[in-house]
């Protein structure tokens, strides 16, 4: 039998200090990003299919394929904390946690100021804190974690920050135009990919339409 050392496959690959319970909580905040895209951009896919979230998320691929990009080039490695964590074969500049998160936060307060999505609620604000705090909790985890230095997280949000910003303006300048011809292709059609962004309450509309059908359906039943 080899003698070589096994390795467990673990579920999320965030470690932290044994009896931290501080850094207990922070390695879950670490998991944000997957939340986001497995919980969140998937289950949105299935049920909703609107434009603006799958652009939305296509543009969080983007900026994490950029990240890797930019981490190649640079090369600057992770701080000698990565010893204790068997991170460091992998590069830290800079932070991809931090820069997904920033994208992420930036890219919903634009959505939320345009009134897509949340046009009803008077209080922005508030809707508007919690990704934000999501974003520093984040970037605050990777560090004290240990994986990651102050530099390369804020590197990370920096760039994450412009990123979205930009992405935002190319969706709703440039894309945005061309969602009616993709609502009504071939895969517009095959997926009923739509895009509501003009209805000003989607959520009324909807409930109001759903009510409306079903009191014609049991007109009919009659």
């Amino acid at each position: 039998m080899s003698n070589t050392p096994l390795k467990a496959v673990t579920l999320t690959l965030v470690r932290y200090q044994k009896g931290d319970q501080i850094g207990h909580f922070l390695a879950w905040v670490s998991l944000i990003p997957v939340f986001i895209s497995l919980g969140g951009f998937l289950t949105h896919f299935i049920f909703r299919r609107e434009l603006h979230g799958m652009f939305f998320a296509l543009g969080l691929l983007i900026s994490q394929f950029i990240n890797g990009i930019i981490k190649t080039f640079v090369k600057q490695a992770r701080p000698e904390t990565c010893a204790l964590l068997d991170m460091c074969d992998s590069l830290g500049w800079p932070s991809s946690h931090s820069q997904y998160m920033f994208f992420f936060a930036v890219y919903f307060t634009l959505l939320t100021l345009d009134g897509i999505g949340f046009s009803e609620i008077k209080n922005n604000w508030a809707v508007n804190f919690f990704p934000w705090s999501l974003a520093v909790l984040t970037m605050y985890s990777r560090v004290y974690l240990g994986y990651h230095t102050f530099a390369q997280v804020f590197a990370g949000a920096v760039l994450g920050f412009f990123l979205g910003a930009g992405w935002y303006w190319v969706v709703t300048n440039v894309i945005s135009e061309y969602f009616p011809m993709i609502e009504e292709s071939m895969f517009g059609r095959m997926f009923y990919v739509k895009d509501s962004s003009h209805i000003r309450n989607v959520l009324k509309f909807e409930y109001e339409n759903a009510r409306a059908a079903r009191k014609n359906m049991d007109a009919k039943a009659d």
